[in-house]
């Protein structure tokens, strides 16, 4: 089984529509959705904005569904002219760009308790998604995925997360996720459609291609399940 985790419903609704046989579940608040996706068993859930929903829905899933690899899909802002709106970014590891105890010596980012910056993504399931959207003939760029609880939408923090994590997208649940993963040896991977630019222009990007990048995610997604 596999695990499918989105933070917004619209990074969800279309793909569940392709869904067959599906059984709902309401666990902490969170609908979880199982059933066959391109003949293949999924869940998928909804999870909510921020790193503390993506986290409770990862350790609920996982606990409640015992997939055996989870994708953490849906939209992103870029950090690097490889990637323009409607772009795939596949994570070969995560970080959480908003975690600093550098006032107590650490590196900005370490995660306390695991004393790890970056948590790899599986390094199969990347190269497959990263090869479904090469087929599929989609922009992709792989490289680390970083996570925080703020929208970035200024060049300043776009700036300090390209040097400090040379990442090349940034969203708010990603890492999270992959932090859940990490901790129970589930393998896992972040898949991202670029939505914005993650800079000053943000608040005119974000509104008018979400929902398309969000179908592009969607649409590599159930490639990757025919494979």
């Amino acid at each position: 089984m596999i695990g499918i985790i989105a933070a917004m419903n619209v990074e969800m609704e279309s793909l569940r529509s392709h869904m067959e046989n599906t059984e709902t579940d309401v666990i902490s608040g969170i609908r979880f959705v199982r059933g066959t996706l391109e003949g293949k068993e999924v869940v998928t859930a909804v999870c909510g904005i921020g790193k503390v929903f993506a986290a409770m829905c990862a350790q609920t899933m996982i606990m409640h569904y015992t997939p055996d690899r989870i994708i953490n899909t849906g939209v992103a802002g870029t950090l690097t002219d490889k990637l323009n709106i409607g772009s795939i970014a596949v994570s070969t590891a995560v970080v959480q760009h908003d975690i600093d105890t550098s006032a107590l010596g650490d590196p900005v980012g370490l995660i306390s308790g695991i004393n790890k910056i970056e948590l790899p993504a599986d390094r199969l399931l990347s190269g497959q998604l990263s090869a479904c959207a090469k087929v599929m003939g989609i922009k992709t760029e792989s490289g680390v995925i970083a996570s925080g609880d703020q929208f970035v939408a200024s060049a300043e923090r776009k700036a300090f997360i390209v040097d400090h994590f040379k990442a090349i997208a940034c969203e708010m649940e990603g890492a999270a996720i992959g932090q859940v993963c990490y901790a129970n040896k589930v393998p896992f991977c972040v898949l991202r459609a670029i939505s914005d630019s993650a800079d000053g222009s943000s608040h005119m990007d974000y509104p008018t291609f979400v929902k398309m990048a969000a179908e592009q995610s969607v649409a590599l997604v159930r490639r990757f399940m025919r494979c």
